[in-house]
């Protein structure tokens, strides 16, 4: 999808928050031999090492663990919010750091204030990218509350800029600088973020990658070691990591 479609559809997009979640992948048989925990560098922790993909995802964890685990997901989406708390704590605490299972996140922006939560929450690189979506996701009522907040008036002047002037101030009605600042991105920092067009068409790619690629059906939607799995909950997902790691 262009940017264009992206900004046009957004506003719709976001006052249902609909993310498609009910649709499933495509059914995978996912197995494997027994994969057993593997210890980190001596003093080290798998889930503290994070890195950038060549597709434009972060990935956390064992960069050669034997189980892939690919998200996609949206910013503004409530089921991906809600994926976030009740999977990612057992998913780092069970799987992550013990090695077996790598986590990609990999940004599905569906509007234009998906646009600018992700050009925020990829503002601070491997170090706080996972704290900083994770944070928006624990927030995302809170944020996504002040832009449905906004007058006619300030909608009417969005929609009149050019887009790489929308995500600024995007960004100043839902609060993102000051946000960002409290958590160690200074707002001349996420400034240069949100102006930055070349991580908005790095955004862009990846979601239309996504789909080109994998089909992907909604947010959020799982990849394990290359298949679509169906489900876009933890108590799905689990069973099929179980099964690809053989326990």
């Amino acid at each position: 999808m262009k940017l264009m479609q992206i900004l046009v559809a957004g506003a719709a997009i976001l006052a249902s928050s609909a993310c498609n979640a009910e649709k499933g992948g495509n059914s995978a048989a996912v197995s494997s031999a027994p994969v057993k925990p593997i210890a980190p560098p001596k003093g080290g922790d798998w889930t503290k090492m994070v890195n950038e993909t060549p597709e434009g995802g972060f990935v956390m964890g064992n960069p050669n663990a034997p189980v892939k685990l690919i998200e996609y997901g949206s910013l503004t989406c409530p089921h991906c919010a809600e994926f976030d708390e009740v999977g990612a704590k057992p998913l780092i605490d069970k799987y992550v750091k013990a090695g077996q299972v790598s986590w990609e996140f990999r940004n599905f922006v569906r509007d234009p204030y998906d646009i600018t939560a992700s050009l925020v929450a990829r503002c601070g690189g491997t170090t706080s990218f996972f704290g900083l979506t994770r944070g928006l996701y624990a927030e995302q009522k809170d944020w996504i509350a002040k832009v449905q907040a906004a007058s006619p008036e300030q909608q009417q002047a969005l929609a009149g800029m050019q887009p790489q002037q929308q995500f600024s101030a995007m960004a100043q009605l839902a609060g993102f600088p000051q946000w960002a600042a409290m958590r160690g991105v200074p707002t001349a920092k996420s400034a240069a973020c949100l102006a930055d067009q070349g991580a908005v068409t790095k955004l862009v790619q990846m979601q239309s990658d996504a789909i080109s690629q994998f089909d992907i059906p909604g947010t959020p939607s799982f990849i394990i070691n290359g298949t679509l799995v169906e489900g876009a909950t933890w108590e799905m997902l689990e069973p099929k990591l179980r099964a690809a790691i053989g326990s």
